[in-house]
């Protein structure tokens, strides 16, 4: 069947080639590039990229959703196919997707703070709700910023290296929505906003999530920018049986495949080189398989070798001009501009971020504080990008989102020698007097009746201070001696010692 659609497509890409001479005088080819969402199996598309370059096609524009949009933008910027999969060996993909922060990052008080509750939820008029995400995905964000900034200067993505755009959905209207102009970092990050694991994105007052769940192939939108020939990459799944249903994620793929099923028997007939990759047997969260994954996408991509060096054979081809890519482990920052903090001052930001101007920070140091930022829960969102100003210095711009969330109801078990086992409930307050404060209620039930009363006003870079009350009872028997042990051998007492403050 395969050879078929090969013979088909030589022959359909020789007319194309004629008419194109006859009709409009072009001797060129352009060919647009559409690459689906589809979580970890989204890393396919290394391997498949890795076998157009070596059949010498070259790229005009491309179009991604999801993990497509993630790997279409960093070969949009400049990335080959070799580059992609040596980033991608070294990801930490379980790391990535978490908000979590290094212990020795935070403070004392956040330590203890984080350290007490299995289970945090807003409580805000009085009603308990659930968070909206798993993650913030803000680590998405660092990595994709830290990738990209030698192209962070251009916010037309017609005008980088390929023409690019991705796809997300609007989460109040239930559109599709083509990110084609913004922040790179943002936009891709909107595009893979995966509904429960990921937080939504907000751009242009626009809600947004992962462009699968309405457009998980953008091929019309690939054709409209110009393309004479689409190569398709489509690594989406089909429908799965009961018994590989086995998480929440796995049911919301699920679902969201009932729809883009069908729409793909109409999306396949209009790509002119379709490429489906056998990756069945891996599923949207395998990333500790990637290396597999991304042999199973040159495996299928070599079976239309042929047709790909047929392809790059109409179309012209220039020396390529090297695109640096300024990776650094170390950042400069001259100057901070923040804005969107209302009910947060600047040295509270600062003071999270652990920055002081000027200053040289590591990566690694940078992301901390960013982490350390919105490990708080004060921010839904946090942006950030770096210009000049009018003395070519450094500048950081830091564009938050505060949350309007101020009360948190919290759950917690306890157990230790001292005051055996013990259930805890929290109340939360944030903001109860001022900016930066936060009050905290804990009432403590179990076999020693306790409370926690603390009141902190964080300032950040400047003194911080806060006040505690609390009442503790315990009982513990105590065995001593009367007297020392070379006087008198095995006399000794129990006292039963109940303490109370």
């Amino acid at each position: 069947m395969k050879k078929i659609i090969c013979i088909v497509f030589s022959t359909f890409l020789s007319i194309a080639a004629v008419s194109q001479e006859q009709g409009n005088n072009k001797d060129d080819v352009k060919v647009g590039l559409v690459l689906s969402g589809g979580g970890a199996k989204g890393l396919a598309h290394i391997g498949v990229l890795k076998v157009i370059e070596e059949a010498g096609v070259r790229i005009d524009y491309i179009g991604g959703t999801s993990m497509g949009a993630i790997i279409g933008a960093l070969y949009a910027s400049g990335y080959s196919a070799k580059e992609m999969d040596s980033i991608f060996k070294v990801v930490d993909f379980s790391q990535l997707i978490q908000d979590n922060l290094p212990r020795e990052a935070r403070t004392f008080y956040e330590k203890e703070d984080a350290e007490k509750y299995a289970l945090t939820l807003p409580f805000d008029g009085f009603k308990i709700s659930f968070p909206t995400s798993l993650s913030k995905g803000q680590n998405v964000y660092n990595l994709m910023y830290k990738l990209t900034e030698h192209v962070s200067h251009i916010n037309d993505f017609s005008k980088l290296p390929i023409p690019f755009f991705c796809i997300a959905t609007d989460v109040e209207t239930g559109k599709a929505v083509q990110l084609k102009k913004g922040f790179l970092p943002q936009a891709i990050s909107a595009s893979g906003a995966l509904p429960s694991l990921f937080g939504p994105v907000e751009i242009n007052g626009q809600l947004l999530i992962d462009g699968g769940v309405t457009n998980n192939y953008p091929i019309d939108e690939v054709r409209q920018m110009g393309a004479d020939i689409v190569i398709g990459i489509d690594v989406q799944d089909s429908l799965v049986s009961r018994e590989n249903l086995r998480s929440a994620i796995d049911v919301l793929v699920q679902i969201n495949n009932y729809r883009t099923i069908n729409e793909m028997h109409v999306k396949r007939a209009k790509t002119d080189i379709y490429i489906h990759p056998n990756i069945k047997d891996f599923s949207v969260i395998s990333f500790n398989k990637g290396e597999d994954i991304i042999k199973a996408g040159r495996q299928e991509a070599l079976l239309f070798k042929e047709n790909l060096e047929l392809l790059a054979s109409k179309q012209n081809h220039f020396e390529k001009i090297p695109i640096k890519k300024f990776v650094s482990d170390s950042l400069h920052i001259d100057e901070i501009v923040i804005s969107g903090n209302k009910e947060y001052t600047r040295s509270y930001v600062l003071g999270k971020l652990k920055l002081k101007t000027p200053t040289k920070v590591s990566y690694k140091k940078f992301n901390e504080g960013i982490n350390n930022l919105a490990a708080t829960a004060n921010f839904n969102q946090i942006n950030y990008n770096f210009s000049e100003n009018e003395f070519a210095q450094k500048v950081l711009n830091v564009e938050l989102q505060e949350s309007k969330t101020r009360n948190f109801l919290r759950f917690g078990l306890h157990f230790d020698d001292l005051y055996k086992s013990a259930a805890l409930i929290n109340f939360t307050r944030k903001r109860l007097f001022q900016k930066n404060d936060i009050a905290s209620f804990d009432f403590i039930l179990g076999d020693n009746l306790r409370y926690n009363f603390e009141y902190y006003i964080d300032k950040g870079y400047y003194w911080s201070f806060g006040a505690k009350s609390r009442y503790n009872i315990f009982k513990k028997n105590v065995r001593f001696s009367l007297f020392p042990p070379e006087i008198v051998e095995g006399i000794s007492s129990v006292a039963n010692i109940e303490v109370k403050n």
